[in-house]
């Protein structure tokens, strides 16, 4: 039978004592071998497993990968959510992740360590001012980013992630049919540029990836001749061209993996260097610059949004089950067939 026990975290960010019902012990969460530690049970306890993208913080990433849980890209985290018989589902990155589990596994409990982590995309693209938008091109197809909420997904013809969406947009201007995107400008018009798709652009960008900046980043492949320029599509026009390689999250870090170069000069968030110096330990990996001048950095190439997920809060979420990823059901299906295409035409790659 269950008791009421409580969980102490004694790091300055949690400074309190949870009460909570359960037949395990006190825990005293102090050092991150602690953490871990009561990550792992409370993991087993709970049936749940950790889906961490590659831009949260390096020591979510590794809990995620030693409990058997994903560090990925967003269409690798959806997939791998939805192949999960787990019954609880922690997601750690922002809140559209969050919400891709819950709409592709509706019967699991999805939480996240923060529902405050957003992403600026996401927040750029409000669902009823893209429905005014869409109604100015009544003949094309909408295409829209994974960075995008339930409701604009609900609404979308297709959900893509920056891994399939060349391919994607290659697969329908084939079939001649014209198509809306939303809502990264930048990734919209790299994707216009490759495939001659003509797609009408929504006005958004990536608060992280717009920082980039081509004239610093030209200083530095100047300094750094033997580099690779490793850019990630979500980037301005000028930063894009300056590239060896564009490509999402997990293709920059099989880029930097394969390519022969020692060095690699990295124009998307810091984070992933985790996973991208695991992936090539003898590599030699420089952020790109985004600018600044004076007292103000240089590379400030991280999102704050998910910089906010940490095991502190992961532990907090396990042991409460708060910050649960609620869905309007009615929203969720229709968000589901745009979603589950996605995923469907990746396995056709």
């Amino acid at each position: 039978m269950n008791k009421l026990t409580s969980v102490k975290f004694l790091n300055e960010s949690f400074p309190k004592t949870i009460d909570v019902l359960n037949s395990s012990p006190v825990y005293d969460a102090q050092i991150k071998e602690e953490k871990v530690n009561l990550i792992k049970k409370l993991l087993k306890e709970k049936d749940a497993k950790i889906i961490a993208h590659y831009y949260t913080h390096a020591d979510v990433q590794e809990v995620a990968e030693l409990t058997g849980g994903n560090v990925s890209d967003s269409l690798e985290m959806a997939k791998f959510g939805a192949n999960q018989s787990s019954k609880m589902l922690i997601v750690a990155g922002v809140r559209f992740m969050g919400e891709t589990a819950k709409i592709l596994n509706p019967e699991k409990k999805v939480l996240m360590p923060t529902l405050k982590a957003e992403c600026s995309l996401d927040l750029n693209c409000p669902a009823n001012d893209l429905l005014e938008f869409r109604k100015k091109y009544p003949d094309r197809q909408l295409v829209v980013y994974a960075n995008t909420s339930a409701d604009v997904k609900a609404m979308a013809d297709w959900v893509v992630t920056s891994s399939i969406a060349v391919k994607l947009i290659e697969y329908l201007n084939k079939q001649k049919i014209k198509i809306i995107w939303a809502p990264d400008k930048h990734l919209g018009g790299y994707l216009n540029d490759k495939t001659n798709a003509n797609m009408k652009l929504w006005n958004a960008s990536c608060i992280v990836h717009e920082e980039f900046k081509a004239s610093s980043l030209l200083k530095l492949i100047k300094e750094n001749k033997d580099a690779a320029v490793l850019v990630h599509p979500e980037s301005p026009k000028e930063v894009i061209k300056l590239a060896d390689i564009v490509g999402s999250t997990s293709q920059l870090i099989s880029a930097c993996k394969n390519l022969p170069n020692k060095k690699m000069i990295v124009a998307t968030d810091n984070r992933i260097f985790y996973k991208m110096q695991k992936a090539a330990p003898t590599k030699i990996l420089i952020e790109a610059p985004t600018g600044g001048r004076g007292a103000t950095c240089i590379s400030c190439a991280h999102c704050p949004w998910m910089a906010m997920n940490n095991l502190d809060n992961l532990i907090e979420t396990l042991v409460e089950e708060k910050n649960e990823i609620i869905i309007n059901e009615d929203v969720r299906k229709k968000a589901f067939i745009s979603t589950n295409k996605m995923i469907e035409f990746a396995k056709t790659l």
